[in-house]
């Protein structure tokens, strides 16, 4: 069995959708994530995949604590997040780190690119103030920049490169398990490339855990050591990357293997 370093045990995350005119008071539930279990090994890819809606999204942010868990248990490092001591859990949850779909929407658009960088090490003091910014320049390193990009603002960089700030703010406190939400759906073709093989340069340099959350099951494919598919809130399927492409036992898993447009992704030097 592998190392696990995140275990999701029976995680349901519900919502109640709204009434309005038509659905004359009726308010409905929307079971999002019902009862998903998966596990994350240490230094692993784990690809989650599935259509729009089908509930990657908020399976991702209830690991971040953004989304509320009804039922079920989220431990890291064997240890239940939501029953440990404050202190101890806001510890435990700068190891988890998000990267989100939309960098002009995650990255502040009135603070500098040194600011953005340099927060989250000032507020949780990682660094006394007159190192911090050795340790911005070490993380745009980490991503391909130069120490040139630190007084611009977001809306001056390209959308590669917000997304690559984005991924350095992510490295700012030394996480071990990033949750990547769609991170390069909304680029280029040739910089989703970029960015994918820099998310795995990174894994192997920083002895990464990655969430990598996707409905291109192409991309899952280059990314993932081992993929879970959801479908309408529950998983589906799921196992060794190379067993779910060579043998999918799921309908729902064939239809996307059947259905999503292939992507060549080259290789790295």
């Amino acid at each position: 069995m592998k190392d696990a370093l995140l275990q999701i045990e029976n995680v349901k995350v519900y919502f109640k959708s709204k009434s309005n005119y038509f659905s004359k008071g009726n308010n409905k539930t929307i079971k999002a994530v019902d009862s998903i279990s998966l596990s994350i090994g240490k230094n692993e890819i784990h690809g989650l995949v599935g259509e729009s809606g089908s509930g990657k999204s908020t399976l991702g942010r209830a690991i971040m604590g953004l989304n509320t868990v009804l039922e079920g248990r989220i431990l890291f490092n064997g240890k239940i997040i939501s029953s440990l001591p404050e202190a101890q859990k806001k510890k435990e949850r700068m190891k988890i780190q998000m990267v989100f779909q939309d960098p002009n929407s995650s990255l502040p658009p009135h603070m500098k690119i040194e600011q953005i960088l340099s927060e989250p090490i000032f507020i949780n003091r990682l660094l006394p103030k007159s190192k911090i910014g050795d340790r911005v320049q070490e993380l745009l390193n980490m991503v391909d920049m130069s120490s040139d990009f630190t007084t611009r603002f977001p809306h001056q960089l390209s959308g590669g490169q917000k997304q690559r700030v984005a991924l350095a703010r992510a490295m700012a406190l030394d996480p071990e398990l990033i949750v990547a939400d769609e991170p390069t759906s909304s680029l280029d073709v040739s910089v989703q490339t970029q960015i994918l093989n820099l998310l795995l340069e990174l894994k192997e340099k920083r002895n990464l855990s990655i969430l990598f959350i996707s409905h291109n099951l192409s991309v899952v494919r280059h990314m993932s050591d081992f993929i879970s598919v959801m479908n309408q809130g529950k998983i589906v399927e799921q196992g060794d990357t190379k067993k779910i492409f060579a043998n999918p036992e799921n309908n729902y898993t064939k239809k996307l293997l059947a259905s999503i447009p292939k992507m060549k992704i080259p290789q790295g030097d």
